[in-house]
């Protein structure tokens, strides 16, 4: 508790500064919030061409508007449409990058925080949004960073926000006989730590993605890494209902970051470096993830998601595994 104080009130994280000229960005969930902050930051610093992934393309466009007034840069913004809801348009959204001519920096930040249990596709919401079609979208892309990569001698950025609340996740389910049709029981599901559930096993995942990107042998180089934004005054929580909302509205107010702040996050995970590659990021700097997740038990567990993770991508989308 004392290092998530002092991180949240003590810590300026750095104003990005690092110059993104000519390169092309995708900022998911970036209609509000730091997702839109980020994607602010990255047309300030001169990127060619930021897309907006985004539900709602009414609000894209609002939030396109927001960042030409801002910033006076203009027919750099674009806005597509992205509902991690569902695979179909995730899958859409991929094979309508595979158009770019350049792909540098992906950055999956859209994610859910639902209290009540609804299924998505074939999983709950909070997992099917939060890890599955979040580790479709960023495996169907890994080809685009490579041929990038390649094309322009560049290593370009695959990173994820995630939370430093999956120190806090319990994970019963994972002594199930398979881990994600146990998370998809209405019965057994218990929402109040499903969002803390749920980013520790993108963050196991990501890590995993990280390690299979390292160890292939195909042409070109991808930075792999997880972000996390501390605690950010945004309109995830929207659907907290009291008590527990009274106790978020004093969080908000006594430690939260702004949107904005929570942005320099995100631009520090797109700036990549080979250091970053497979990490945690915190506060701008490589950080610490839980015990658990370096733990016999953790890497064992992260093994078994990325197995059966798999099994799954290659069920929505045959052949997508081989991009790894």
């Amino acid at each position: 508790m004392s290092s998530f104080i002092k991180s949240q009130l003590f810590i300026t994280l750095p104003y990005p500064t690092k110059r993104f000229t000519s390169q092309s960005i995708i900022v998911t969930g970036s209609n509000i919030g730091m997702g839109l902050e980020a994607a602010r930051h990255f047309v300030r610093l001169d990127a060619a061409k930021v897309i907006l992934a985004v539900r709602s393309t009414s609000k894209g466009d609002a939030a396109k508007k927001s960042i030409e007034e801002s910033e006076k840069r203009f027919g750099v913004v674009e806005v597509w449409e992205l509902d991690l809801a569902k695979y179909e348009s995730v899958l859409a959204f991929a094979k309508r990058a595979k158009s770019l001519d350049r792909l540098d920096v992906v950055v999956g930040n859209a994610g859910v925080f639902p209290f009540e249990f609804a299924m998505a596709e074939e999983d709950e919401l909070t997992t099917t949004v939060n890890v599955v079609s979040t580790l479709l979208l960023g495996v169907s892309l890994v080809p685009k960073l490579r041929e990038t990569s390649v094309k322009f001698g560049t290593v370009p950025v695959l990173t994820f926000t995630g939370s430093f609340t999956h120190a806090q996740a319990n994970f019963p389910e994972r002594e199930a006989e398979n881990i994600f049709e146990r998370l998809a029981d209405g019965k057994s599901a218990k929402m109040n730590d499903r969002y803390p559930l749920s980013k520790l096993i993108q963050l196991l995942c990501i890590r995993e993605l990280a390690s299979e990107i390292s160890k292939s042998s195909k042409e070109g180089r991808i930075i792999v890494s997880t972000i996390n934004p501390g605690y950010v005054d945004t309109a995830i929580m929207r659907e907290a209902s009291f008590p527990y909302s009274i106790f978020l509205f004093f969080l908000k107010h006594l430690l939260s970051r702004t949107a904005e702040q929570g942005g320099r996050t995100l631009v520090h995970g797109g700036e990549g470096g080979d250091e970053t590659h497979g990490q945690y990021l915190d506060d701008c700097h490589i950080g610490q993830v839980s015990t658990f997740v370096t733990s016999e038990d953790g890497m064992k567990t992260q093994r078994r998601l990325w197995t059966e993770l798999s099994v799954k991508l290659e069920r929505i989308h045959p052949g997508v595994m081989r991009n790894v």
